[in-house]
């Protein structure tokens, strides 16, 4: 009896979670995307095995995406519960891909900006820094407080400003400070 390889004997560089942090999910195959799902493997085999036989029990991805629960447990190392948690997945990764940018109104103005932010921050304790990101028709995609300082002091660094803007795709950016009136 030949003994199987646990998924932590393999050398790191080969471990499908660890090459996802590496390398980023677009570098993993899909068995590798699908044993990070399973988790484990049954006892005769370990997770990436399992997720082969899994891939090659089913002619394609779409056969799989139709796939019963009682077909996934069928599968030898796929019980009752990873069968639903498989389907679950499917049925985000679904809507993931059905899924669209939210958007808040379009900001035609300066001033349109200034009213929408000043009617929102106006009665804020702190001072806040907020950045509105615009796509390329003006609609707001993402409205986030970057920073909240204290009573009267407020500090945003530029780079938490422009990662938001990369990680959204703004094409435009409109920042809003509000000033707290202090009385001495």
């Amino acid at each position: 009896m030949q003994k199987t390889t646990l998924v932590k004997e393999m050398p790191i560089a080969s471990r499908p979670r660890e090459r996802l942090e590496n390398y980023g999910e677009k570098a993993l195959a899909t068995h590798e995307l699908l044993a990070i799902l399973l988790r484990t493997g049954p006892r005769d085999s370990n997770v990436v095995q399992l997720a082969l036989q899994v891939m090659n029990h089913f002619e394609d991805l779409y056969s799989l995406k139709m796939a019963t629960i009682e077909e996934l447990h069928a599968i030898n190392g796929i019980g009752r519960i990873k069968a639903i948690e498989l389907k679950a997945c499917i049925e985000l990764g679904i809507r993931l891909a059905h899924a669209s940018q939210l958007k808040s109104g379009t900001i035609t103005s300066t001033q349109e900006a200034g009213t929408l932010l000043k009617a929102e921050m106006r009665d804020l304790q702190q001072e806040h820094v907020v950045a509105l990101y615009l796509n390329t028709k003006n609609e707001i995609i993402k409205k986030k407080t970057i920073f909240i300082g204290s009573l009267n002091s407020s500090v945003a660094h530029p780079r938490e400003i422009f990662r938001e803007a990369v990680r959204f795709s703004a094409a435009r950016i409109i920042l809003a400070h509000n000033h707290r009136e202090t009385c001495s």
